[in-house]
């Protein structure tokens, strides 16, 4: 199992356009893609990225399949206008948190 990764900070005054967003679209999409969402974090005391989403899939092979096609991009592209700082990061999933 490979284990996705991803962090972001919401854009001041996006915040709720941020939240219907990524429930209604963002990660049904990721789910469609084949992904797993596992955990979602929120940091609220610290200089760590705002949002941390972790989602796994079967092997790293698929898993750059996934981020590297057109619709992984269009998808991310729509993120972008409620967040920065995003960040993709690939890793082998060892089971609760990781960053």
């Amino acid at each position: 199992m490979v284990k996705l990764i991803l962090t972001w900070n919401i854009k001041p005054g996006r915040e709720q356009d941020y939240f219907s967003f990524v429930l209604r679209e963002y990660l049904p999409q990721i789910n469609k893609f084949g992904f797993e969402v596992t955990d979602a974090w929120i940091t609220v005391y610290g200089e760590q990225p705002q949002v941390l989403l972790g989602a796994v899939v079967s092997s790293l092979s698929k898993a750059r399949q996934l981020i590297s096609s057109e619709e992984w991009n269009q998808l991310n592209e729509q993120l972008l206008d409620y967040v920065d700082d995003l960040e993709v990061k690939l890793t082998e999933h060892k089971g609760g948190f990781q960053f």
